[in-house]
């Protein structure tokens, strides 16, 4: 493998880890394997610690490419828990309040979901990475500051509702780059008259890289310590 010219590596992230977990991973085992101190490895877009799926990973010079492969539409498949809102609009947070849901149908949620078709304005979770005055929103959420955060336009391709109960929605989500799908929650549930958050998260496409092309960290470690490498004419370590 030639990880210097660059390798793009297609993890299966795993729920608790950052995506700063992923990349140590791989860095980790292309350390141990060039036997150097110090090597270049990225990844192209952040997966909250409690999302799963594809999560890509580059070394070397192909670390130049985050921009290009994190530009990629983005597609998700969500659930969703109907009638109750967390600060975080996910696990991360403690329920602060609760709503009814007797009104919610599945034709209601099917109707609803079709209104965040095409181009929205979403504003950020407090809980997320956006930086105000330089500093991240969520470090100032969890120190029970207040955060305002400025809506961003978003693309939302397709919206699907895969799975339905009056407490319970699954949905598949086809966006572009930068939508939370967190705060989608928060949108659809304010949107159906009740709340909501995120319970689980499963990415399953970046790009043109898919479920399908991804390994899980361990088999990537495995991987990376087995191959044959490869280096450049101007290789220096």
């Amino acid at each position: 493998m030639d990880f210097v010219t660059g390798e793009i590596i297609c993890i299966d992230k795993p729920r608790g880890w950052t995506s700063f977990d992923a990349v140590k991973r791989v860095r980790g085992a292309i350390l141990r394997r060039l036997k150097v101190k110090k090597f270049k490895v990225g990844h192209a877009g952040t997966l909250d610690p409690l999302a799963t799926g594809v999560m890509i990973v580059t070394t070397g010079r192909a670390t130049k490419r985050i921009e290009e492969l994190q530009a990629g539409v983005k597609e998700y498949v969500a659930t969703v828990a109907l009638g109750a809102t967390t600060p975080s609009f996910d696990l991360e947070t403690e329920i602060d309040a609760t709503y009814p849901t007797d009104h919610i149908t599945r034709e209601l949620v099917k109707s609803t979901l079709r209104t965040f078709h095409g181009p929205i304005e979403q504003i950020p979770p407090a809980y997320s990475a956006c930086k105000i005055e330089g500093q991240r929103a969520y470090d100032l959420a969890r120190r029970g500051e207040t955060v305002e955060l400025k809506p961003k336009l978003l693309v939302i391709d397709e919206i699907e509702l895969l799975e339905y109960s009056p407490e319970e929605i699954t949905i598949r989500v086809v966006c572009s780059k930068g939508t939370y799908i967190r705060a989608l929650a928060r949108d659809i549930g304010a949107a159906l008259g009740s709340g909501a958050h995120l319970t689980a998260l499963r990415r399953t496409r970046v790009g043109d890289f898919t479920l399908a092309d991804c390994l899980p960290p361990d088999r990537v470690a495995a991987i990376i310590a087995e191959a044959a490498l490869e280096f450049p004419d101007d290789w220096q370590q």
